[in-house]
């Protein structure tokens, strides 16, 4: 008997072996087709722009297509969700993003996906979010418009994406830390939010840097606070919120790449080096930093961690404003 289980051992082993071996040969010669990278918002958003940025450098390494795919609505998860129900062979990608991988999973009930469904491969980029007054009024800080928030509670508007986007979640946030009222004027479309800013309508803004680089170096905006840990090479005069006394207050709309769950981590491996190896073209580099969302990779045990405390961190801030699900 003892002999029969050690020779079925020696089977069981040289046939796990064979699977490893042919599992990390597949992954080497990956990809011999098309590669589906989905992103999950409309062509020409900042998320778009940095995904074609990212496959046509993948196509060239790989001498095979890295097709965009565009499956934007609801805040990005209907790309997510066709994303975790794709075949587990590394040709499918997606865009994912802190709306549809960290956020939504606390504001969407009946969510069609969980966290656990995707594997995360690596973060490309983190672009904070900034706060912002029309040039006409007197803030000067965000000291400056929070007193005069405090001292007119509900009766000034600021204009965000949609409720549970990140940059109306880092009101909210900081409405929680300063203890101040301010009304939310959601909007779809980030040009209209700026048409109504630019013109002074609703003269406070906060949104993700990139957006609004320009109306802010030509004057047409003034920036008050940047939302990230240091200030920003592109913005260097405007101070952090943690500078101005809002203690650990940190949000970037992030973005990176994860495969559907179940993909061998031989192609994980594989995929996180070969994209951050697309990263460092200096081409890319250069584009994405003028833009202002430079590179910032990860293995694939600091980004699965991140997105983890991510979620983590967007449940309790939802909770603690009583933000109910969509």
């Amino acid at each position: 008997m003892r002999r029969a289980e050690g020779r079925l051992g020696t089977i069981a082993s040289f046939a796990a072996a064979a699977w490893l071996c042919a599992v990390s040969s597949w992954a080497q010669t990956y990809p011999t087709k098309p590669v589906h990278y989905v992103v999950p918002f409309p062509a020409g958003s900042g998320n778009d722009m940095v995904g074609r940025l990212l496959t046509d450098q993948l196509t060239r390494k790989w001498g095979q297509q890295v097709v965009v795919e565009n499956r934007s609505g609801a805040s990005g998860t209907i790309g997510a969700a066709y994303v975790a129900k794709a075949p587990p062979d590394g040709y499918t990608l997606l865009h994912c993003n802190i709306a549809p991988n960290a956020i939504s999973l606390s504001m969407i009930s009946k969510l069609p996906y969980e966290q656990k469904d995707f594997a995360p491969i690596t973060r490309i980029g983190m672009p904070p979010n900034i706060l912002m007054v029309h040039p006409s009024t007197p803030w000067k800080t965000v000291k400056d418009l929070v007193a005069f928030a405090q001292g007119s509670p509900g009766k000034f508007s600021y204009a965000a994406g949609l409720a549970g986007t990140s940059p109306h979640l880092t009101m909210e946030w900081l409405k929680q830390r300063l203890k101040f009222d301010i009304l939310h004027v959601p909007f779809v479309n980030p040009a209209h939010a700026m048409t109504q800013v630019l013109s002074g309508e609703l003269p406070i803004y906060i949104t993700n840097m990139p957006l609004v680089i320009g109306p802010i170096l030509d004057g047409r905006l003034r920036a008050i606070g940047v939302a990230s840990a240091q200030r920003q090479q592109l913005l260097p005069d405007v101070p952090t919120m943690q500078e101005q006394g809002v203690k650990d207050f940190e949000v970037n709309s992030w973005y990176g790449v994860c495969a559907p769950a179940g993909v061998p981590v031989a192609l994980l491996d594989k995929l996180n080096a070969d994209i951050q190896d697309a990263l460092r073209v200096p081409e890319v580099d250069k584009r994405l930093t003028e833009a202002g969302m430079p590179p910032a990779p990860t293995t694939r045990e600091e980004f699965d961690q991140f997105i983890r405390a991510e979620i983590a961190r967007w449940a309790q801030v939802i909770r603690d404003a009583k933000i109910p699900k969509q």
